[in-house]
């Protein structure tokens, strides 16, 4: 009976060693939910030099620089052909704004439609009107009211002869009351009316050449 107890107490001090050793090797490995590198803060990556990754502009071929083209610059006037109009200035010209604007864009819709080139189209500055009233007694005038006259103009280019009197008869049916519609071609005068004048800065370029 002795020897028989003492077999089995060598072997469970046996399977306590070996489970000691499994505890300890299990407390040394870092767990899966929380690793080693969770625990550091910083972020050592940074100051790593990148030596050029990601720049790829000297891969490219250089350009020639561009030149700054004139905003103010006219465009060459188109002229009229047997079967075509050259550039037309579509104005459309009134005293409320929403209602030339919205009438300006159905041009300009129905010009896209009808397969109509449109080349520009741009508003002109607003005109000042003062009506002036007399006094009953007296010679004096005074201000009674101030009319802003709005123009928006949208510019066509080869319009077709066949076409244009479809779209003329088209924009006089869809004309707004109290909105002014006039079609002519494009000058040079009209080109100027765009920008509005500045007699004081033309006085001193006019002292300066002088």
């Amino acid at each position: 009976m002795n020897a028989v107890f003492r077999k089995l107490q060598v072997s469970v001090t046996q399977q306590a060693c070996v489970l000691n050793q499994a505890l300890a090797l299990c407390r040394a490995t870092p767990s899966i939910q929380h690793p080693v590198w969770a625990s550091v803060s910083e972020r050592q990556y940074k100051s790593m030099p990148t030596h050029g990754i990601g720049r790829w502009r000297h891969l490219l071929p250089k350009e020639a620089p561009r030149k700054k083209k004139d905003k103010h610059q006219m465009k060459a006037i188109m002229a009229e052909t047997d079967t075509a109009y050259g550039t037309l200035n579509v104005k459309v010209s009134g005293y409320d704004m929403t209602v030339v604007e919205h009438y300006s864009q159905y041009i300009h819709n129905l010009c896209n439609r009808l397969s109509i080139k449109v080349a520009e189209s741009y508003a002109l500055p607003t005109k000042s009107t003062e009506v002036m009233l007399m006094q009953e007694q007296g010679t004096k005038m005074y201000v009674d009211a101030v009319l802003k006259t709005h123009e928006r103009v949208v510019q066509l280019s080869r319009l077709d002869t066949a076409v244009c009197p479809v779209f003329m008869d088209v924009l006089l049916k869809n004309q707004p009351e109290g909105v002014e519609l006039s079609v002519k071609e494009h000058t040079e005068d009209d080109f100027q009316a765009r920008f509005k004048g500045r007699p004081e800065l033309e006085g001193l370029i006019a002292q300066m050449s002088h």
